[in-house]
């Protein structure tokens, strides 16, 4: 095994690079020009948008933007190799590394508390709706499952900040509580965020749970355990689930990084200072340098969350053994 994951490790090297020089490039060319952009906030911010433009090429060049997209690229790898930078900001120099302190850990609780939201409900509910085949709970759970991946999270979101506050004038809070400072009031300022995100990742967790569950009952030694007069406790909890997780792993290695995706949204709407929102604002300022380094930082937590995905199989089932 440890052979196998030094050489899934040693393969995100080039898969990194790959990935890094396409976002590089891609961001690039998107519509708007960074450089105009802060000519034209800094003459307005002056008031003097009456006033010739300032010096666009001095400005590339003190940004270091004139020199070829190659040349650039090289330079923002080697600062990652020799010096952990993964970027600054072009827009206040501030570094990539510095708003990872501040704002990696308001993704991360997020992130966390709808896997934990989301699994405590599908996977449960997935093998209810097992044992309970064809029953109305099963069928109140597979249209529950249905429903999760039918309805968008950020539509049940909005709804969520505007019509409680229309109706009963109550409104989710915009400012930012810390963990540290009220942890209560940090737990209820991420619980509504965090179920919807959870809520989202329910459905095809439910379904793949329930078909999977469906197989293993089916199986001969299921059978014997029943012929044992054993419990379904017993033969559901220490028979049957086990063997029903390693598709479920699959499944949850993939919700992993698509919460960070959902964070983007979500911490946008509910007003969350995290990495989501801090990468919506770099791509609205077009700020190269912080979006291929958030691009970097997450494709690389991303990949590492298959490689433990691959890994768990092995602790589920001790038949799998990776030569």
């Amino acid at each position: 095994m440890r052979a196998y994951a030094t050489r899934r490790l040693l393969l995100i090297i080039p898969t990194m690079l790959l990935l890094t020089l396409a976002v590089f490039i891609m961001v690039r060319v998107i519509p708007g020009d960074m450089v105009s952009m802060m000519v034209t906030q800094q003459q307005f911010a002056q008031g003097k948008a009456d006033e010739p433009p300032l010096d666009v090429d001095a400005i590339r060049r003190s940004l270091g933007l004139d020199k070829p997209i190659y040349e650039q690229y090289l330079v923002f790898i080697w600062g990652i190799i020799s010096r952990g930078d993964f970027g600054h900001s072009l827009w206040n120099n501030t570094t990539l590394v510095e708003m990872l302190r501040l704002k990696l850990p308001v993704t991360l609780e997020l992130s966390i508390l709808s896997l934990v939201i989301g699994l405590s409900i599908s996977i449960p509910l997935g093998i209810y709706s097992a044992i309970r085949q064809d029953t109305i709970g099963d069928y109140i759970g597979r249209t529950a499952s249905v429903l999760a991946l039918a309805v968008p999270g950020f539509w049940i979101a909005t709804l969520i900040t505007i019509y409680p506050s229309i109706w009963w004038g109550w409104a989710p809070s915009v400012r930012y509580i810390p963990l540290v400072e009220d942890p209560l009031g940090n737990l209820q300022q991420f619980l509504i965020p965090a179920f919807i995100m959870g809520l989202s990742s329910t459905g095809s967790t439910v379904r793949v749970t329930r078909t999977m569950m469906l197989e293993v009952l089916r199986q001969d030694y299921i059978r014997t355990a029943w012929a044992k007069g054993l419990r379904e406790r017993v033969v559901v909890m220490r028979h049957a689930v086990k063997n029903t997780l390693i598709p479920v792993i699959t499944i949850v290695g993939g919700i992993i990084p698509g919460l960070f995706g959902g964070a983007v949204i979500m911490e946008q709407i509910f007003s969350l200072p995290g990495m989501g929102r801090y990468l919506l604002e770099a791509i609205s300022n077009r700020d190269y340098l912080i979006i291929s380094g958030q691009n970097l930082i997450f494709a690389s937590f991303t990949m590492f969350i298959f490689v433990l995905t691959d890994l768990a199989y092995a602790f589920v089932d001790p038949r799998i053994r990776f030569d």
